[in-house]
């Protein structure tokens, strides 16, 4: 077997191991040992994230798909510019190995164009806050032409880095998956439709609660149900409405908090998120969190009335809380807590 990084060619693991980053080295261990399984952490986005087993054949079944839409083959390079411990990195891995081409590996960093690309690159992935990284500089920004296709997960994208994005010549998908799944089942491309939709053999429906349930023939769990509210365009096409645990009952209205922070985004520059908490009247109400120190109550009651004359009454917050700096998970995903 030849395995092709960095721009070597090595024939034995032992090479490869001496060429790779410790992190992807101890993956390649995990990977070609006897076990049928290998363990992965959940991101602990809604709660405490678990460790979990998943099989290996699971895995090649996902990467195969995945090099199948995207045409990927001997001749193609992959970019690595996420941790193999998380299941993003560990997926672009298993892509590599099953289609046997060429990979560039980088020690995870905030910026994964900070350094020139000296190929072209065929498929990477990487979560928002590298993309605002790469848009904001631009240098890095100009090594976006290189990159054929970028798959971005882990966290939404905001409406200002998915604007930006658009502007480009990138080929650029937001994911949608879990690592129950193997990473992404569904993909939307960026800026050109809200709807998701499933690679092929993946089928979509709906439970009472109207959340999403996941049919993956290709997998040996066949199906997954999840926790995120959809409009169901039909058995392989959903919009996401957000997730279930965060819904805002607020007098028997159910508001999606994912929904109002995109109609807020126009009015704040700083990261914020909207929570529920709990009112004597209306049972919940809509509270906006800012990361920051705590603004006057002069500004505050300005962003108060301007957001209650723009959005609809149910779904504009009454209060503002502040934090210092938000608890995130390890892509980047922010975690909706409230002290």
């Amino acid at each position: 077997m030849e395995f092709k990084i960095n721009g070597k060619r090595v024939t034995t693991l032992a090479e490869l191991r001496e060429v790779v980053t410790p992190e992807f080295a101890n993956f390649l261990s995990d990977w070609f040992d006897d076990g049928l399984y290998m363990t992965a952490q959940t991101s602990g986005s809604t709660g405490v994230p678990k460790t979990i087993q998943l099989l290996k054949s699971d895995m090649r079944a996902s990467a195969q798909m995945t090099n199948r839409f995207f045409n990927i083959d001997k001749s193609s390079t992959f970019l690595l510019s996420l941790s193999p411990n998380y299941i993003a990195g560990k997926m672009m891995i298993v892509r590599w190995l099953e289609a046997g081409a060429e990979m560039i590996e980088q020690s995870p960093s905030s910026n994964p164009l900070n350094q020139p690309l000296q190929s072209n690159i065929t498929l990477s992935a990487m979560v928002p806050s590298q993309v605002i990284n790469i848009l904001n500089n631009s240098a890095s920004l100009a090594q976006l032409s290189k990159i054929e296709n970028l798959i971005i997960g882990g966290a939404p994208l905001d409406a200002v880095t998915e604007k930006r994005l658009a502007e480009t010549s990138l080929n650029a998908y937001a994911t949608y998956g879990m690592t129950e799944t193997l990473s992404h089942i569904a993909l939307r491309k960026v800026g050109a439709d809200e709807s998701y939709f499933a690679l092929p053999g993946v089928t979509f429906s709906q439970d009472e609660r109207g959340c999403l349930k996941i049919d993956v023939p290709h997998l040996s769990i066949k199906e997954v149900v999840t926790n995120d509210v959809v409009d169901l365009i039909d058995t392989t096409h959903f919009i996401w409405r957000g997730r279930f645990d965060n819904v805002i009952n607020s007098g028997g209205v159910k508001i999606f908090p994912e929904e109002v922070e995109k109609l807020i985004a126009p009015y704040i520059k700083e990261r914020f998120y909207v929570i529920g908490t709990p009112d004597t009247l209306w049972g919940e109400i809509c509270t906006l969190v800012i990361e920051g120190e705590e603004w006057s109550q002069e500004k505050q009651q300005s962003l108060l009335m301007q957001l209650k004359e723009a959005l609809p009454k149910h779904k504009s917050p009454k209060q503002i809380k502040f934090l210092s700096m938000f608890v995130e998970t390890y892509s980047g995903k922010v975690k909706r807590v409230i002290r």
